[in-house]
């Protein structure tokens, strides 16, 4: 069995790792030559978790063409910004019967669609994408640290085929069809891990902390319920599971801005200084967007899009936050 993974990112090296357990071959899909070169020389990713060992069944390319060869499955790991055109650029080269999983996690903006949406609008058939999220650093999953995660596809076959290809008694693989909900859940995590980063950064306590996570939490469920997802899911590794680990860990790189934004570190310069993409700094105006679109109270989603884009300061942002009055506890959704 030969496996694609179409992004070189910290996630894409780790999921690399683990798929190569499973699989005959993984390629990895580079657009930069320095990892390319790292992984088919030496094994190692130069550029993201580069004291992690690569497999010997796992090679690298920068042609679509060469990676996606005789592919059984692909896997795209790429920064939300960059999905579309970068699916675009490999669809001549995925065959219309190959399952394709999208660990991406965003609401693409303008359009207000998951990822795997927007990947199904590139390659068509969208029954053979699936969705994978949950609390899942690669700097743990490339050390082989107990992990769980859930996948999510309209068709239960492909859906099988990815938890089939990842499982291992340290990664543990769950299955659903709520597609949009794991994929709302993972996309505004995000943004409540910077407003966390930020609270943090400004010296807000473990009370402060608690309080975005679960007002987060309820702000998640009701996108996803009007969204048309099970705010179940919410409760489950996708939604409460990740965003535990992404507003409480040190790997978070979305916290970590939240942290250096609150310190006076623009966006720009964090994404400079990390050669990282901060995708809840995409999903807050994207979220924000889809929101108001739906007719959604999303004021954490809104306060870090004013603060990130509007030229609001943050502690006119807070007070914003501050001036609510509290509502009933889990108002806007289906009973």
């Amino acid at each position: 069995m030969n496996i694609t993974v179409i992004g070189a990112g910290s996630w894409g090296t780790a999921i690399a790792g683990v798929a190569a357990a499973r699989a005959d071959r993984v390629t990895l899909w580079s657009h930069d030559e320095e990892s390319t070169t790292g992984i088919n020389e030496r094994h190692v990713n130069p550029l993201y978790l580069t004291d992690y060992t690569l497999p010997d069944n796992v090679c690298a390319s920068g042609s679509y063409e060469e990676a996606l060869a005789e592919a059984d499955g692909i896997i795209v790991v790429v920064p939300s910004p960059f999905l579309r055109s970068t699916i675009r650029g490999a669809a001549p080269s995925i065959p219309a019967d190959v399952p394709v999983l999208c660990l991406t996690k965003g609401i693409e903006e303008g359009t207000g669609k998951l990822m795997s949406e927007v990947v199904a609008d590139e390659i068509g058939h969208p029954e053979r994408v699936a969705a994978l999220s949950g609390p899942n650093h690669a700097e743990e999953i490339c050390k082989g640290s107990l992990s769980a995660a859930v996948v999510a596809s309209e068709d239960p076959q492909v859906a099988e085929f990815f938890r089939t290809l990842l499982i291992s008694p340290e990664f543990r693989i769950y299955v659903t069809r709520d597609m949009v909900g794991i994929e709302t859940c993972a996309a505004v995590k995000n943004v409540i891990a910077i407003v966390c980063g930020i609270a943090a950064g400004a010296g807000y306590g473990d009370n402060t902390l608690a309080l975005i996570m679960t007002r987060g939490l309820a702000e998640i469920s009701r996108i996803v319920n009007a969204r048309g997802g099970e705010p179940i899911t919410c409760m489950g590794l996708a939604g409460m599971g990740d965003l535990v680990a992404t507003c409480t860990s040190p790997h978070s790189r979305n916290r970590s801005f939240g942290v250096a934004f609150a310190h006076g570190e623009s966006l720009e310069d964090y994404q400079r200084r990390t050669h990282m993409v901060v995708e809840g700094a995409a999903a807050a105006r994207s979220t924000a967007q889809l929101a108001r679109s739906l007719g959604v109270d999303a004021p954490i989603t809104f306060a870090l899009e004013s603060a990130l884009y509007q030229g609001v300061g943050l502690e006119e942002a807070l007070r914003l936050l501050l001036d609510r009055i509290p509502n009933e506890e889990f108002y806007g959704l289906d009973r």
